[in-house]
């Protein structure tokens, strides 16, 4: 058996997602509520995170984690794609940061970068086996963990309005309450 964990951001429209949120406040003509429009979120499908987990499945090592490389956009940017795929002329309410709200989400520290695998589409980042003997592990010449940067949603690639649009015209959620079409949904 082996045990390997994955660890990804926003599944879009799942639970917990605020796309169907924001569905609901344009369908009541009511303003769409965000708390700070240059908040950054990964941005993934359902199919995807299935995908990431069938790839830690076939990759994986004993302790692994396998990080998808999402793209990520403002909030304030996924509100307006929303209102235009609904071709509504709703206002955008800016409430405030909620307690506890991160301005981005962090999926990978810089220290977990170090010594992360680029796998294409996904990170593997290695388990951290070593024995409680730590003297035997120092070397010189270490890569410096000051010039690499935490994986969040505010240094990876960024989804414009137009970006925005195409990926959420292929979640199943909007093509059902905005396009019409007549999809089979997974619970969620």
């Amino acid at each position: 058996t082996t045990v390997c964990l994955t660890r990804y951001g926003n599944v879009m429209a799942s639970r917990g997602s605020v796309i169907p949120l924001f569905l609901k406040q344009i369908k009541e003509g009511n303003p769409i509520t965000i708390t700070d429009p240059n908040m950054t979120r990964f941005l993934m499908s359902l199919d995807e995170a299935v995908e990431l987990v069938l790839f830690a499945f076939e990759h994986g090592n004993p302790g692994d984690l396998f990080v998808n490389k999402a793209p990520a956009g403002t909030i304030g940017d996924l509100a307006q794609a929303l209102k235009e795929l609904c071709k509504a002329d709703t206002e955008i309410k800016i409430i405030g940061t909620r307690h506890g709200e991160k301005l981005y989400e962090t999926l990978c520290t810089r220290e977990e970068m170090v010594k992360a695998e680029d796998m294409g589409d996904f990170y593997r980042i290695p388990a951290d086996n070593r024995d409680l003997n730590y003297a035997q592990y120092f070397s010189e010449g270490e890569e410096d963990v000051s010039v690499i940067e935490d994986y969040h949603s505010h240094n990876t690639e960024q989804q414009d309005v137009a970006g925005m649009k195409k990926l959420l015209s292929t979640l199943p959620l909007i093509r059902k309450e905005v396009f019409g079409e007549d999809v089979v949904q997974m619970p969620g």
